[in-house]
């Protein structure tokens, strides 16, 4: 019994110590950051079929061992039926031999006691045949168990875990290649990251957060005294019906409120023409929106023609498909066109109004009373004064502008015109017909090609 304790020990340590290895190893090969993931993949999924064939086994084990300490349990308790039936024999001899030298027994006694022992020595002795038979049952089993079933199941745990070694050597050479193809690349970004660390020029990148978020206000000018001396003495004679006001009210009247650039401020309500914004974000937005929304209003215009291309081929070929299927695309595709060309000129209304309302605009709110036709006021005087000027290029128009607008040009979608003057960065361009005639354009408007 000792000796199959022992056994079930000495599986017990070599399970754990398997255990322990496999747990390792999954905690440091994670480590290998720089390791192909479908390896890293592969080696834990090998790791759990080895796992539960190493289980598999260590239950072939226990059930052998099982099987043998069931066994045992049988011989001992035939064994101590055996021991404690052949005490009984023997007591149940005695008696009866006592009982035949008894003078005072009678014959029926003797005989009695005689049956009985006889009854025990049969029972004893078919304990002893059962003892015998147990026993050569165990010794068998025994035999069995430790020398076929465990060195099999050794063998088997064996040769799974010389697998597993091998499989694990191969995961090591296989991330040793692998990091050897892998350096040459991280060396290769090192490399470019030092370039770009050394190409970094703090001056020019300042300048560009400056010019993102460059405001465009205008500096405070200085506080003028105001003497409310003067105040007070006017206020004492007044009419003795009004209420004389003092220094403090005079004060709180004429405070000008003053623009701090790093005191807490509550955010502007967001409105859809950016007037929370500063005035040169505000620029920029606007400018901003008209390229996407052009960029949307072409996308819109190459879609309606490729279904108007392929509604005339539907016609054509009619086994081709139904001319009719493409009516609700057709029908959303103009839709769109219409609502972004609106969206498009309610957005130059407000880039015309931010122009004219803005300093170095043409003129101010109270001489204007339309801003979108004075702001080009200051162009036509340019025009009649200048003499023409060489063009610098040419521009093709993408769309159909109406140049309803003092100082706009209208023109077609595909005309070709002359650029006199290049977009200062208010989002127009001044162009020039053939005729003579000169206006500004939208810049994204068109596609502009400059003289070299």
């Amino acid at each position: 019994m000792s000796h199959t304790r022992h056994t079930g020990i000495c599986f017990l340590v070599c399970y754990v110590l398997w255990l322990l290895e496999v747990i390792v190893y999954s905690v440091s090969a994670p480590a290998h950051g720089c390791l192909s993931v479908c390896h890293l993949t592969r080696l834990p999924s090998s790791h759990s079929v080895y796992f539960y064939e190493c289980l598999q086994y260590l239950m072939e084990a226990k059930k052998a061992q099982q099987s043998l300490e069931s066994t045992y349990k049988q011989l001992d308790s035939s064994k101590k039926r055996f021991e404690r039936e052949w005490r009984e024999a023997e007591r149940a001899a005695q008696y009866a031999e006592k009982t035949d030298q008894d003078i005072n027994a009678t014959k029926a006694d003797v005989e009695k006691a005689k049956q009985q022992a006889h009854m025990r020595a049969h029972v004893a002795e078919e304990c002893k045949n059962d003892y015998a038979a147990q026993l050569q049952k165990y010794n068998k089993e025994q035999n069995q168990f430790y020398f076929n079933d465990m060195p099999l199941i050794f063998n088997k745990l064996q040769d799974l875990d010389e697998r597993r070694v091998r499989k694990l050597a191969q995961g090591y050479i296989l991330f040793s290649d692998t990091e050897k193809h892998v350096m040459p690349i991280i060396g290769k970004c090192l490399e470019g990251i030092t370039k770009a660390g050394t190409n970094v020029n703090e001056r020019n990148d300042s300048m560009v957060v400056i010019e993102q978020s460059k405001s465009g206000f205008e500096r405070p000018g200085d506080l003028e005294f105001e003497d409310y001396s003067q105040g007070i003495n006017r206020a004492s004679s007044d009419s003795s019906l009004g209420t004389p006001k003092g220094p403090m009210d005079l004060l709180g009247k004429n405070r000008s409120k003053n623009f701090w650039l790093f005191s807490k401020r509550s955010k502007p309500a967001v409105t859809e023409d950016f007037a929370h914004l500063p005035p040169e974000q505000r620029r920029k937005r606007l400018q901003q929106k008209l390229e996407e929304i052009c960029k949307e209003l072409q996308k819109e215009v190459d879609q309606s023609e490729a279904l108007g291309k392929m509604k005339d081929v539907y016609e054509k070929n009619p086994q081709m498909g139904d001319p009719a299927s493409l009516a609700s695309q057709i029908s959303q595709t103009t839709q769109n066109i219409e609502r972004l060309r609106g969206e498009l000129n309610k957005y130059e209304e407000n880039l015309f109004r931010f122009i004219s309302r803005s300093p170095d605009g043409a003129h101010s709110d109270e001489s204007t009373p339309d801003p979108s036709q004075a702001i080009y006021a200051e162009f036509d005087d340019d025009f009649e004064d200048e003499e023409l000027t060489a063009p610098i290029g040419k521009c093709t128009a993408m769309y159909n502008f109406p140049g309803a607008s003092e100082g706009t040009i209208a023109m077609q979608e595909g005309e070709v015109l002359a650029v006199v003057e290049e977009d200062k960065g208010d989002g127009w361009t001044r162009v020039r017909r053939n005729n003579g005639d000169e206006g500004y354009i939208p810049t994204s408007y068109v596609t502009i090609s400059l003289n070299e």
